[in-house]
């Protein structure tokens, strides 16, 4: 039997209990057949204001993430999600090699992250300088860079916001993101790229790719076109930015 609506993939997918973005990002991106179902995992202290606070919200998470996946795979899912960037960059290309495996190993499914996503997407644009906009706080964004250098791209100028709570990256407004994309920008860079999955970018990469003239990649985009890719669905999505249109 075959799902009425997943009838080409039913996708699951893990996001922090915080996050109120990428469930509602991922929807706005959907294709035909492809249906996606949130596993969230539990935030009990939402604190991000300080590097020790960001570690612990990450040691939280590494310690609830399987309950999540027991949880999403009683759906039946074909394919497994990671709706949290910063978690997947954590010791660079083979921290995330290591967390693919694990979740690959444990659920016998394959696995799409936001550090894969992102170096396929700057390996599809064939970029390798950027500038990079975060909601996190220094510890965060230093495992970002080492991740980029490892995959041979050079993180030019980075925007680091210090979101003081988890609830808080997704109460960033769009002006001010703005702002920051035209602050960071240089004709030193090829593109930009944005992390932090409750970080609402979607619509604004998408329009700032015009302004800016260049390649802005929003998470999200990313990791859904990616988890698309990877399930050799081809379709194509308007208005989310060039990656999920032209590749």
């Amino acid at each position: 039997m075959t799902d009425a609506l997943g009838w080409r993939k039913k996708f699951g997918v893990l996001a922090p209990s915080t996050n109120t973005i990428v469930e509602p990002d991922f929807h706005a991106m959907a294709v035909p057949g492809v249906t996606s179902h949130m596993s969230r995992i539990h935030i009990r202290d939402q604190d991000l204001s300080s590097d020790e606070k960001m570690l612990r919200i990450l040691q939280e998470i590494d310690n609830e993430i399987l309950f999540a996946v027991d949880r999403v795979m009683t759906a039946g899912i074909d394919y497994l999600i990671m709706g949290m960037s910063a978690e997947t960059f954590w010791g660079g290309i083979e921290g995330n090699i290591a967390f693919t495996k694990r979740l690959e190993e444990y659920t016998g499914l394959q696995v799409a992250t936001g550090a894969s996503a992102c170096q396929a997407a700057l390996e599809a644009f064939k970029i390798n300088k950027i500038a990079v906009i975060t909601p996190y706080q220094a510890v965060a964004d230093d495992k970002l860079r080492s991740f980029f250098s490892d995959i041979g791209v050079e993180v030019v100028r980075l925007k680091g916001l210090r979101c003081s709570t988890a609830i808080a990256i997704a109460e960033v407004s769009e002006d001010t993101l703005r702002n920051y994309l035209m602050e960071i920008d240089g004709d030193d860079v090829d593109g930009i790229v944005q992390m932090g999955t409750n970080l609402s970018m979607l619509r604004l990469a998408d329009e700032a790719e015009r302004w800016l003239k260049k390649p802005v990649i929003a998470i999200n985009a990313a990791t859904w076109w990616y988890a698309l890719r990877h399930n050799n669905i081809g379709d194509r999505v308007y208005d989310c930015g060039r990656l999920l249109r032209e590749f």
